[in-house]
């Protein structure tokens, strides 16, 4: 999978590749990635790419034409179908359901907003807007570094354990609850001991367990999903 990612500061991205999942994903191939400086597309010498909002307000906005050439730029390059996306506080929310339509797609691009936002026409060349939460950042680039990762994870060959996707929190085979508590040694930390069904070697007992405290974390913490 190709993964474009147009922002203006390239150099945020450098280190954020080194290490874990993507770094994995890389290594593989599973997925390549392609960095672009959007003042390159820019229409004078000093690299413009904003201007004042119409109308009147505070902060600058990302000029459409300076994104088109970027976007357009990459369509014409493109050798499979290229799936754009907007970054935005006021877009889709971000969900495992999206997070697994977009790691089937062989080539996408991902921009990253700045200021206060870009100019509303160029929606009209991109195929979905999408943010990560409700809250703002200041600007697409760690928003960009989360989509990635949760991309790269899904990958073939990235992950040790392809059968723990369906375990963990939002999957479908989960049925979109959360996933259920983990515990590791010592047995006992704390004066807290480890669960005993989890210690009974009776996997019929431990399966109930997990679907029973799967439903309850997802009742406590995200009610909104059951």
């Amino acid at each position: 999978m190709k993964i474009n990612v147009i922002t203006l500061y390239p150099e945020y991205f450098s280190s954020c590749f080194l290490f874990g999942t993507i770094k994995k994903a890389l290594d593989i191939k599973a997925i390549s990635l392609n960095i672009i400086n959007l003042r390159d597309y820019s229409y004078d010498k000093r690299g413009s790419v904003d201007d004042s909002p119409y109308g009147g307000g505070a902060g600058m906005i990302i000029r459409a034409d300076v994104l088109y050439n970027a976007i357009n730029t990459i369509e014409k390059t493109s050798k499979s179908k290229n799936y754009t996306v907007m970054l935005s506080a006021s877009g889709k929310k971000y969900t495992q359901s999206v997070v697994e339509s977009l790691a089937k797609l062989e080539e996408m691009t991902i921009v990253c907003s700045r200021y206060e936002g870009f100019d509303e026409r160029i929606l009209e060349y991109t195929d979905i807007e999408l943010s990560i939460g409700d809250f703002v950042l200041s600007g697409g680039e760690p928003a960009a570094i989360v989509i990635i990762d949760s991309i790269s994870r899904l990958q073939p060959g990235v992950l040790g354990n392809n059968e723990s996707l369906g375990e963990e929190s939002f999957s479908k085979m989960n049925k979109n609850l959360l996933e259920y508590p983990q515990y590791t040694r010592p047995k006992e930390f704390n004066n807290i001991d480890v669960p005993k069904v989890l210690l009974s070697g009776d996997h019929e007992k431990i399966k109930e367990w997990r679907k029973e405290k799967s439903l309850e974390k997802t009742h406590k913490n995200r009610p909104d999903l059951i």
